[in-house]
C-alpha cells in the first residue's frame, strides 16, 4: 500500500511504501508537549520505504529537543510537522504523521498512547532501530 502525505501547503511531502496491501495502521499518540502542541500523532513500519521531498528547504526548518536524537521537520509556512528523522549508526530512520496523510481512510489507523518520559538514550536508539522506518530517503530542491 502506497500511503501519500504532505504538510498543509504542500512543502514538505511524502510517499511511504508500507509492506501490507490493506494495513492496520498502528499510530502513537505522543505525550511530549512538543508533539501536543503540533499534532504528533506517528506511524512507523520496518521494511516500508519512505520517499521524502522539500520542494523549498529555506521555508522549513528542523528542531531537536530533550536528548536531540531526533529531528523534527517543520514546514516554516504552514507550520505542519510530517515526519521525524533519527540518524543512528549512519543510518537514517523515520516516523510520519498520520494527521499528514492524504486519502487515507482513518478507520485503519489505530492510535494508542505513548509515553517515553525518562526512556534513557541507549534504549531510545535501541526502539528507534527496531520499530522505525529503516529505508528513508529526503530530496531537497
Amino acid at each position: 500500500m502506497l500511503i501519500n502525505g504532505k504538510c498543509h501547503c504542500g512543502n514538505i511531502s511524502f510517499s511511504l511504501d508500507w509492506v501490507e496491501e490493506t494495513p492496520d495502521i498502528p499510530a502513537r499518540v505522543c505525550g511530549c508537549t512538543f508533539c501536543i502542541k503540533h499534532g504528533g500523532v506517528w506511524t512507523s513500519k520496518p521494511g516500508a520505504a519512505l520517499r521524502v521531498r522539500v520542494r523549498d528547504p529555506a521555508a522549513s526548518s528542523k528542531y531537536a529537543f530533550g536528548t536531540k536524537t531526533a529531528t523534527f521537520h517543520i514546514c516554516s509556512r504552514c507550520g505542519a510537522v510530517p515526519f521525524v528523522s533519527s540518524e543512528i549508526a549512519n543510518r537514517l530512520y523515520a516516523v510520519v504523521n498520520v494527521n499528514t496523510f492524504e486519502g487515507v481512510d482513518q478507520s485503519l489507523v489505530r492510535k494508542a498512547g505513548s509515553d517515553f518520559e525518562g526512556e534513557d538514550v541507549d534504549s531510545r536508539l535501541s526502539r528507534r532501530v527496531r520499530h522505525w522506518i529503516d529505508n528513508v530517503k529526503i530530496e531537497e530542491d
